[in-house]
């Protein structure tokens, strides 16, 4: 099973790029039937993960998905599952 990951440390405090990335791989993953994208916002205050909750929370993002799930092991962790 394929899965794309994008991992969000590197660009914690760049607003605009994090919308375009998180935007990227889920047009990526659209275009490439791919079925789960992780997205790892990493632990810390939770401001980040916050942050990508709202983004797929948009009401035309989230019509391209089919559920998101936050990892229970590990809090820094988000995956968004599609259904082709």
């Amino acid at each position: 099973m394929a899965k794309l990951t994008l991992d969000l440390h590197s660009i914690y405090n760049k607003g605009d790029l994090i919308d375009r990335e998180l935007d990227s791989i889920v047009q990526e993953a659209m275009a490439k039937r791919i079925a789960t994208v992780e997205i790892i916002p990493g632990k810390g205050g939770g401001q980040l993960k916050k942050r990508v909750l709202r983004f797929l929370d948009q009401k035309h993002i989230r019509a391209l998905y089919h559920r998101v799930e936050k990892d229970e092991q590990n809090f820094g962790r988000i995956f968004v599952h599609f259904r082709f």
